[in-house]
C-alpha cells in the first residue's frame, strides 16, 4: 500500500471526535438508564402507571392502552418526569439526542476546513433528525 492510500484510508480529526463523543455517550446513556431502572424497580419515586394495570392491559392497542392507564404520547412524558416510570424515558432521550450533538462537532470541524459539501450534508442531517424527533410531521416519534 503507497502512504498516500494509507493516509487517505485513515479517519479524520472530526471522525475520531464523532467517535469518542459517541462511546462514551453511550456510555454515559447506559448508566442513566441502569440508574433510573433501579429507581422504577425499587420503587424510589411514585410510578404513573401501576405494575398491575400494565400487566392487566399488555394485550391492548397503544391507543387504547395510552386511555386506559392515562398516559400521553409524543414529548408527553416530559410532564411526568416525577414519576418513576416516565423518569426511566431520559436515558432513551438522551442517547436519541447523542447523534444530533455528535452531527453538530462534525459541522464545527467541516466549517473550520471550509468543507462547505460535508457541513451542509452534516447540517441538513441535524434538521432531519430534529425534525423527526420534534413530532411535528404528526407521528410523535411512534
Amino acid at each position: 500500500m503507497t502512504a498516500q492510500a494509507n493516509l487517505a484510508s485513515r479517519p479524520s480529526n472530526e471522525q475520531v471526535i464523532y467517535a469518542n463523543i459517541l462511546v462514551i455517550g453511550v456510555w454515559i446513556g447506559l448508566a442513566l438508564l441502569f440508574v433510573t431502572y433501579a429507581v422504577y424497580v425499587f420503587g424510589v419515586m411514585p410510578s404513573h402507571v401501576d405494575i398491575s394495570l400494565i400487566t392487566g392491559n399488555w394485550d391492548k392497542g397503544v391507543a387504547e392502552y395510552l386511555a386506559i392507564t392515562n398516559s400521553p404520547h409524543g414529548w408527553g412524558w416530559v410532564a411526568l418526569l416525577g414519576t418513576g416510570d416516565f423518569l426511566n424515558y431520559l436515558g432513551f432521550a438522551f442517547l436519541a439526542m447523542l447523534t444530533i450533538f455528535c452531527y453538530l462537532v462534525l459541522v464545527k470541524g467541516y466549517i473550520a476546513k471550509k468543507d462547505w459539501i460535508y457541513a451542509g450534508i452534516a447540517i441538513l442531517e441535524i434538521l432531519v433528525l430534529s425534525l423527526a424527533a420534534s413530532g411535528l410531521l404528526g407521528s410523535s416519534g411512534h
